[in-house]
């Protein structure tokens, strides 16, 4: 099964978290038009990942890290297919009840909106499934 890899550079190395940051590129990133362009961007992120006792890293090291595709599907469900089940529940219920459109609209918003507070409030617990490794 293949992996979800990016490539980073250990910035800090602590007894529990390693801290590897990763440049972030656009699909245009690597493309050798990218300077008269003018669309190309990246930016860099910092992510933790839990520190391996047993692997002799350094500070600067350039390392790959990975994360299994089945939680990159889950964060796909998480962000875009449920919000937008939500989303599309609310406009159905709203309309049944016969509401303007208006007042259609704004319950759906707010549907997603209360959507994306729940997840928000277990952010916490998400990070814990979402967990990348050094290979």
């Amino acid at each position: 099964m293949q992996e979800i890899s990016h490539k980073g550079r250990v910035v800090s190395i602590d007894k529990y978290v390693t801290q590897v940051e990763i440049i972030q590129t656009s699909a245009c990133g690597t493309c050798h038009a990218k300077g008269l362009c003018g669309y190309s961007d990246s930016k860099t992120k910092v992510v933790p990942v839990p520190t391996n006792a047993f692997a002799m890293l350094n500070e600067g090291d350039e390392v790959e890290l990975c994360m299994k595709p089945s939680m990159g599907a889950k964060a796909v469900w998480i962000a875009y297919v449920i919000p937008l089940l939500v989303l599309m529940l609310a406009v159905l219920v709203s309309s049944a009840c016969h509401l303007p459109e208006l007042y259609t609209g704004l319950c759906a918003i707010a549907a997603v909106a209360v959507y994306y507070m729940v997840i928000f409030c277990f952010r916490k617990r998400l990070n814990n499934d979402f967990v990348f490794y050094i290979k």
